[in-house]
């Protein structure tokens, strides 16, 4: 079984260490290239290098303003990227540099069938087996991987992930995170990159950086289990 089909199906329960990659028959789904003028541009300077998002505000509105809420608050900074597999994704967000989760908001309502699909680049809502269980984690997906779209509303398994952005640069910094050695730590198997990647802040374009979040602002709303 490949490694990462494997490590998804251990991670069936978890509600933290997704996405869950099942293999599905998606339909073909539209390529997340589209955009708008009023889409926002995101940079994460992160231990390894920048790396600039811009998010898809018209087709994924409330994964952007969930995503957003967060980078006002400072919520990001001093995060990791926990997870990377290469050949599959990246995963961060939620995990201090020694993997301490911080709490967060109310989960956001999945926007999967939104018809964008999960192409080499894209940057999706980590979620656990409920559509609607994300909150801080995003992945960014190394290879096109048409098994996390959206095929129907039936279960859990065939919601697929929410796409709400897409790397305009650094993607060269993305593949360097998925290169590094990677190792079990704190919560975690395996996976988690050795050295540790940190966020070390995110701005949003045309905007000052926050200040990061202090431990007593970012505890709000549901706690991370």
């Amino acid at each position: 079984m490949p490694k990462h089909l494997l490590t998804a199906s251990l991670l069936l329960t978890s509600l933290l260490v997704t996405p869950l990659a099942i293999a599905q028959t998606a339909k073909p789904s539209a390529t997340a290239t589209a955009t708008s003028a009023s889409d926002p541009v995101v940079l994460l300077h992160t231990s390894q290098g920048d790396i600039e998002l811009e998010l898809f505000a018209d087709k994924s509105p409330k994964s952007v303003a969930n995503f957003l809420r967060y980078a006002h608050e400072g919520f990001y900074a001093g995060t990791t990227f926990h997870r990377a597999i290469p050949g599959y994704l990246v995963q961060g967000g939620l995990y201090t540099k020694d993997l301490q989760p911080r709490r967060t908001h109310t989960p956001v309502q999945s926007e999967a069938d939104n018809g964008l699909s999960n192409l080499r680049g894209t940057v999706a809502v980590a979620r656990g087996a409920d559509p609607n269980s994300g909150t801080s984690q995003f992945f960014i997906n190394l290879v096109d991987d048409r098994r996390l779209d959206y095929v129907g509303n039936q279960s859990g398994l065939t919601w697929g992930y929410t796409v709400f952005g897409k790397v305009v640069k650094g993607m060269d910094v993305v593949d360097k995170i998925a290169a590094l050695p990677t190792h079990g730590q704190g919560p975690f198997a395996a996976d988690v990159p050795n050295p540790p990647v940190l966020i070390e802040s995110v701005s949003i374009n045309g905007e000052p950086t926050p200040a990061p979040a202090s431990s007593s602002t970012a505890a709000v709303g549901k706690a991370a289990q």
